[in-house]
């Protein structure tokens, strides 16, 4: 939609539609709603002003990008926003030539910037493209955005990166700072003010200069734009985010500049939407709700493996002081907001800043306390060099606890949580279990609180499967559990939450199967795979993890070094492939990986 010869009347109607139908297709489908709402404005000003043809658009977890989707030729398939096949929640350039990158984690954005304001450079493009980088308040707080923006201030490569500055996630630095910026900073009067003082001081040698230099860092003193100053990126704002005038000329100003600029833009979460709007965090990701009342239209479930895992943690933590927490940016989402309520000085959330998070806890650990380091699956691998040099390496006792394992649903590829079974596992010291119903995630829960070396457990997004089992025993380092014992030549073996898929396809079969929860898949239980291995020789493998490094290699591995080679194993979990996003069931559906279609399978198998 190109929109450069729209007025503003006609600027400010296509808000109102964009809205709109933002509303009307995330009641319907779910997603994010508060934030791209917010940033309607900011994203049609930046179309108004920048090419988007040629000018890199780069979102910051790209969340709250609906708009931009649905003003580059995707209005009408809008409708499929987040389902099976359909649009996708975040940028993803497969979809769309418009979408530069793909984001779906946080503090992206000013490296890819400076990566793109770079190879523009040397490309020789600098006069016709500018890179355009969107970054919220909460994004702006993770190390990764001022190791970029350092070197942007150094290199003075032309850029423009807005700071969507909503008061979310790290309100308190960031929001009381805003209202102590001058507005001055933001007209054109001070900015050519300032460059015709430059020009001036050019003619009265060095001490002018210096006097200038003086004035300038006197007044620097009284706006917090500081920071950003004096890294050697240009200080503009704060701007109104919902002022299309106003976003318009300084967005104009800024790439006139032709040197690095932030914008600082402050927006108000679900604008347009007034039960959505403010500093109210269950608008951020929603379900299907009702438009008129705002109420959920989600359906009343079974207690979600999260809510077992906080009710579990907070058992521990009231009967043992040493136990304490950290989650980043994500406490009602992992269940620690309500041990943040209960122990504010033993549980914190240190916004996105997983690193921080993960070598905060080492130290807390060698102090003699039991950190939970309780991140999403998808988010740990941001501290994976932490959880190697900080934690393993000493042997220090900090549990991670890893909430949405395996298939996420409709955020799709960049949070499917598939991968930690593996890249933890190839770790020193570290121990790796899953619980599998309510019970055992209890256990999980008390046992990881006794270890003296590092673990990880894991758990998926949503509930536990429902399905009959014998009741689960306490948990001892490394051993699995037999639940049900045949004659039969089939041996399913679940870890975690494939314990239930494996005993609800057991159902489906007219073969009597034995099933034995793994438990552990570092170290394994050897001593009972042995003695599966002298009666059982066809041994399938249930677990929500990738193939490569998962569950199916350690036992591979086990099998190689115990030289058994008459077990035939087949592993049900994922293949090398990013997953894509959709319903959970559909998508497993499309791996293959229902209960009635494995069972299918192992019969032709037989």
């Amino acid at each position: 939609m190109d929109i450069k010869s729209y007025s503003m009347e006609e600027l400010e109607s296509l808000c109102r539609e964009i809205r709109a139908r933002i509303i009307e297709v995330v009641s319907k489908n779910g997603g994010h709603l508060s934030s791209t709402l917010g940033a309607t404005e900011l994203i049609v000003a930046m179309h108004k002003v920048f090419d988007v043809t040629k000018d890199p658009f780069i979102f910051d977890v790209s969340h709250q990008a609906y708009a931009h989707k649905l003003l580059t030729d995707r209005w009408e398939d809008f409708t499929t926003l987040r389902q099976f096949g359909g649009i996708c929640g975040y940028t993803k350039p497969s979809e769309s030539p418009y979408d530069y990158f793909v984001a779906g984690h946080s503090s992206t954005s000013i490296s890819l910037g400076v990566g793109a304001a770079k190879a523009i450079a040397l490309k020789g493009e600098s006069a016709d493209r500018i890179p355009v980088a969107v970054i919220g308040d909460g994004s702006i707080s993770a190390g990764m955005a001022y190791e970029a923006m350092n070197e942007l201030g150094d290199l003075k490569l032309p850029m423009v990166i807005i700071l969507n500055d909503n008061e979310m996630s790290i309100a308190k630095p960031i929001g009381a700072v805003s209202r102590m910026l001058s507005s001055a900073m933001a007209s054109p009067f001070y900015q050519k003010f300032r460059n015709n003082m430059e020009q001036f001081v050019d003619n009265f040698g060095d001490s002018a200069h210096y006097m200038a230099k003086r004035f300038e860092e006197s007044f620097k003193l009284i706006t917090p734009g500081i920071l950003f100053e004096e890294m050697g990126i240009e200080y503009i704002g704060p701007i109104d985010g919902h002022n299309l005038p106003q976003l318009i000329e300084n967005y104009e100003l800024a790439k006139q500049m032709r040197r690095p600029v932030i914008l600082h833009v402050q927006t108000l979460k679900g604008k347009g939407y007034e039960i959505a709007e403010g500093q109210n965090e269950k608008w951020h990701g929603v379900g299907p709700f009702d438009v008129k009342s705002g109420t959920s239209a989600k359906k009343v479930s079974a207690k979600s493996a999260t809510e077992i895992y906080s009710e579990a943690l907070m058992h521990v933590a009231k009967n043992n002081d040493k136990v304490v927490g950290v989650t980043a940016a994500m406490p009602s989402g992992t269940g620690v907001s309500a041990l943040m309520e209960a122990f504010p000085n033993r549980f914190w959330d240190v916004a996105i800043a997983e690193q921080h998070a993960v070598t905060s806890m080492a130290a807390l650990a060698k102090e003699g306390f039991k950190p939970f380091c309780t991140i999403y699956s998808t988010f740990i691998q941001r501290g994976y060099d932490q959880v190697i040099h900080d934690v393993c390496l000493m042997n220090l006792p900090v549990v991670f606890a890893l909430d949405r394992a395996g298939i996420v649903g409709e955020d799709g590829e960049t949070h499917q949580g598939v991968f930690d079974i593996s890249f933890l596992r190839a770790i020193p010291n570290m121990t790796q279990f899953a619980p599998r119903d309510e019970k055992s995630m209890h256990q999980a829960v008390g046992f990881a609180a006794t270890l003296s070396t590092p673990c990880s457990l894991r758990y998926p997004r949503g509930s536990f499967a429902d399905v009959n089992l014998p009741e689960s025993k306490p948990f001892g380092l490394g051993t699995s559990q037999l639940l049900i014992s045949n004659e039969s030549d089939i041996l399913f073996i679940g870890y975690g939450n494939g314990v239930g898929r494996a005993k609800e396809t057991m159902d489906l079969l007219e073969d009597e199967v034995t099933l034995l929860d793994l438990r552990f898949v570092k170290p394994l239980d050897v001593v009972m795979l042995r003695q599966l291995a002298q009666h059982h020789k066809r041994w399938y493998i249930f677990s929500d993890s990738v193939k490569s490094g998962g569950v199916g290699s350690a036992i591979l591995e086990f099998l190689s070094d115990e030289r058994i080679d008459d077990v035939q194993l087949v592993s049900f979990e994922y293949e090398d492939a990013f997953i894509t996003h959709g319903n959970t069931a559909v998508v497993e559906e499309s791996l293959g990986l229902l209960p009635q279609q494995l069972a299918q399978r192992i019969k032709g198998e037989a």
